[in-house]
Protein backbone atom coordinates (compact mmCIF):
# COMPACT_ATOMS: atom_id res chain seq x y z
CA UNK A 1 0.00 0.00 0.00
CA UNK A 2 1.64 3.33 -0.94
CA UNK A 3 -0.21 6.78 0.10
CA UNK A 4 1.22 10.18 -0.91
CA UNK A 5 0.96 13.41 0.11
CA UNK A 6 2.38 16.83 -1.09
CA UNK A 7 4.19 18.88 0.82
CA UNK A 8 6.70 21.89 1.18
CA UNK A 9 10.52 21.53 1.83
CA UNK A 10 11.12 22.17 5.56
CA UNK A 11 8.94 18.80 7.08
CA UNK A 12 10.42 16.62 8.60
CA UNK A 13 8.28 13.38 7.88
CA UNK A 14 10.43 9.95 8.83
CA UNK A 15 9.84 8.56 12.11
CA UNK A 16 13.18 9.59 13.35
CA UNK A 17 13.03 13.17 12.30
CA UNK A 18 9.29 12.72 14.35
CA UNK A 19 10.98 11.31 17.36
CA UNK A 20 13.86 14.06 17.52
CA UNK A 21 11.14 16.59 17.54
CA UNK A 22 9.08 16.57 20.75
CA UNK A 23 7.05 19.73 19.90
CA UNK A 24 6.10 18.40 16.78
CA UNK A 25 4.94 15.10 18.21
CA UNK A 26 2.96 16.02 21.06
CA UNK A 27 0.84 18.61 18.71
CA UNK A 28 0.85 15.71 16.08
CA UNK A 29 -0.29 13.12 18.58
CA UNK A 30 -2.73 15.59 20.54
CA UNK A 31 -4.37 16.05 17.50
CA UNK A 32 -4.15 12.87 15.84
CA UNK A 33 -6.13 11.47 19.39
CA UNK A 34 -8.34 14.45 19.10
CA UNK A 35 -9.68 13.26 15.29
CA UNK A 36 -9.74 9.52 16.49
CA UNK A 37 -12.54 9.74 18.93
CA UNK A 38 -14.62 11.42 17.01
CA UNK A 39 -14.12 8.56 13.94
CA UNK A 40 -13.27 11.49 11.64
CA UNK A 41 -9.47 9.78 10.72
CA UNK A 42 -9.95 9.29 7.19
CA UNK A 43 -11.70 12.87 6.39
CA UNK A 44 -9.11 15.01 8.53
CA UNK A 45 -6.58 12.67 7.11
CA UNK A 46 -7.16 14.19 3.94
CA UNK A 47 -7.70 17.68 4.87
CA UNK A 48 -4.23 17.41 6.08
CA UNK A 49 -2.71 16.00 2.95
CA UNK A 50 -4.38 19.02 0.92
CA UNK A 51 -3.08 21.98 3.42
CA UNK A 52 0.43 20.32 2.91
CA UNK A 53 0.22 20.96 -0.66
CA UNK A 54 -1.34 24.08 -0.82
CA UNK A 55 1.21 24.93 1.44
CA UNK A 56 3.79 23.25 -0.86
CA UNK A 57 2.42 25.10 -4.08
CA UNK A 58 1.46 28.71 -2.57
CA UNK A 59 5.00 30.75 -1.75
CA UNK A 60 1.98 33.63 -0.51
CA UNK A 61 0.78 30.97 1.84
CA UNK A 62 4.21 30.03 2.90
CA UNK A 63 5.22 34.14 2.95
CA UNK A 64 1.98 34.50 5.34
CA UNK A 65 2.76 31.04 8.02
CA UNK A 66 6.35 32.89 8.59
CA UNK A 67 5.26 36.65 8.50
CA UNK A 68 6.95 37.20 12.03
CA UNK A 69 5.13 40.99 11.52
CA UNK A 70 1.44 39.95 12.32
CA UNK A 71 0.12 39.49 15.72
CA UNK A 72 -1.72 36.33 16.87
CA UNK A 73 -5.28 37.66 16.05
CA UNK A 74 -3.92 38.85 12.53
CA UNK A 75 -2.17 35.46 11.88
CA UNK A 76 -5.24 33.56 13.39
CA UNK A 77 -8.40 35.21 11.43
CA UNK A 78 -6.43 35.52 8.47
CA UNK A 79 -5.29 31.84 7.64
CA UNK A 80 -9.36 30.86 9.04
CA UNK A 81 -10.02 33.18 5.85
CA UNK A 82 -8.15 31.32 3.68
CA UNK A 83 -8.99 27.64 5.24
CA UNK A 84 -12.63 28.61 5.15
CA UNK A 85 -12.31 30.18 1.73
CA UNK A 86 -10.21 26.22 0.81
CA UNK A 87 -13.34 24.19 2.31
CA UNK A 88 -11.64 23.08 5.04
CA UNK A 89 -13.69 21.14 8.05
CA UNK A 90 -13.66 22.35 11.56
CA UNK A 91 -11.08 20.06 13.44
CA UNK A 92 -8.16 21.12 10.92
CA UNK A 93 -9.56 24.73 11.09
CA UNK A 94 -9.39 24.71 15.33
CA UNK A 95 -6.04 22.81 14.92
CA UNK A 96 -4.22 25.67 12.99
CA UNK A 97 -6.16 28.17 15.28
CA UNK A 98 -4.41 26.54 17.99
CA UNK A 99 -1.38 26.57 16.24
CA UNK A 100 -1.67 30.47 15.72
CA UNK A 101 -2.91 30.96 19.01
CA UNK A 102 0.81 29.64 20.07
CA UNK A 103 2.63 31.99 17.65
CA UNK A 104 4.23 29.01 15.95
CA UNK A 105 2.51 28.98 12.31
CA UNK A 106 5.48 29.00 10.63
CA UNK A 107 5.81 25.63 11.86
CA UNK A 108 2.44 24.66 10.66
CA UNK A 109 3.74 22.16 7.94
CA UNK A 110 6.49 20.30 10.47
CA UNK A 111 3.29 20.21 12.66
CA UNK A 112 1.29 18.54 9.93
CA UNK A 113 4.15 16.37 8.58
CA UNK A 114 3.72 15.11 11.70
CA UNK A 115 0.35 14.56 12.09
CA UNK A 116 0.84 12.29 8.62
CA UNK A 117 4.05 10.55 10.30
CA UNK A 118 2.11 9.68 13.39
CA UNK A 119 -0.72 8.09 11.10
CA UNK A 120 1.39 6.14 9.13
CA UNK A 121 3.28 4.53 12.28
CA UNK A 122 -0.26 3.89 13.82
CA UNK A 123 -1.13 1.91 10.80
CA UNK A 124 2.08 0.21 10.43
CA UNK A 125 3.68 2.12 7.53
CA UNK A 126 7.00 3.21 6.83
CA UNK A 127 7.06 7.07 6.20
CA UNK A 128 9.23 7.79 2.83
CA UNK A 129 10.02 11.70 2.26
CA UNK A 130 10.23 12.66 -1.36
CA UNK A 131 11.70 15.88 -2.10
CA UNK A 132 11.77 17.48 -6.02
CA UNK A 133 12.37 20.81 -7.40
CA UNK A 134 8.78 20.27 -9.16
CA UNK A 135 5.99 18.36 -8.41
CA UNK A 136 6.30 14.45 -9.85
CA UNK A 137 4.78 13.43 -12.58
CA UNK A 138 2.21 10.45 -12.20
CA UNK A 139 4.25 8.77 -14.43
CA UNK A 140 7.23 9.83 -12.07
CA UNK A 141 5.08 9.30 -8.97
CA UNK A 142 4.34 5.59 -10.47
CA UNK A 143 7.76 4.53 -11.11
CA UNK A 144 9.01 5.39 -7.83
CA UNK A 145 6.64 3.52 -5.93
CA UNK A 146 7.69 0.95 -8.20
CA UNK A 147 11.06 1.14 -6.98
CA UNK A 148 10.54 1.34 -3.40
CA UNK A 149 8.51 -2.04 -4.02
CA UNK A 150 11.33 -4.17 -5.53
CA UNK A 151 13.47 -2.54 -2.87
CA UNK A 152 11.37 -4.16 -0.01
CA UNK A 153 9.49 -1.32 0.54
CA UNK A 154 5.58 -2.51 -0.23
CA UNK A 155 4.10 -0.54 2.76
CA UNK A 156 4.83 3.02 3.04
CA UNK A 157 3.30 6.67 3.15
CA UNK A 158 4.97 8.68 0.59
CA UNK A 159 5.22 12.14 1.52
CA UNK A 160 6.26 14.59 -1.36
CA UNK A 161 7.93 18.14 -1.07
CA UNK A 162 8.72 20.77 -3.33
CA UNK A 163 11.68 22.20 -3.43
CA UNK A 164 12.76 24.05 -5.86
CA UNK A 165 16.28 25.00 -4.04
CA UNK A 166 17.13 21.24 -5.59
CA UNK A 167 17.43 22.68 -9.19
CA UNK A 168 16.30 18.91 -10.44
CA UNK A 169 16.54 15.04 -9.48
CA UNK A 170 15.20 14.06 -5.99
CA UNK A 171 16.01 13.43 -2.54
CA UNK A 172 14.76 10.43 -0.28
CA UNK A 173 14.73 9.58 2.81
CA UNK A 174 13.79 6.45 4.13
CA UNK A 175 14.13 6.20 8.06
CA UNK A 176 18.29 7.42 8.60
CA UNK A 177 19.13 6.37 5.41
CA UNK A 178 19.27 9.55 2.48
CA UNK A 179 19.44 9.36 -1.41
CA UNK A 180 20.47 12.25 -3.06
CA UNK A 181 20.13 12.55 -6.63
CA UNK A 182 19.43 16.70 -6.79
CA UNK A 183 21.63 18.81 -8.78
CA UNK A 184 22.17 20.42 -5.99
CA UNK A 185 23.27 17.34 -3.77
CA UNK A 186 25.99 16.89 -7.35
CA UNK A 187 26.91 20.29 -7.14
CA UNK A 188 27.87 20.33 -3.92
CA UNK A 189 29.70 17.30 -4.04
CA UNK A 190 31.76 18.01 -6.84
CA UNK A 191 32.34 21.77 -4.92
CA UNK A 192 33.79 19.37 -2.05
CA UNK A 193 35.79 17.11 -4.80
CA UNK A 194 37.76 20.17 -5.79
CA UNK A 195 38.32 22.12 -1.91
CA UNK A 196 40.38 18.58 -1.23
CA UNK A 197 42.10 18.49 -4.28
CA UNK A 198 43.33 22.33 -4.30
Amino acid sequence: MVDTAVGNSRAPLDAAASAADPLASRYARAFYEYVDERGALPEVMGEVRALLALIGESAALRAFLSDRTLDVRQSTEGLEAVLAAQGFGDALRRFAGVVAANRRLARLADFLAAVLAFDASRRGELVVEVRSAQTLTPAQRATLQARLAEAGYARVSIAEYVAPELIGGLVVRIGASLFDTSIRGRLSRIQNVMKGAA
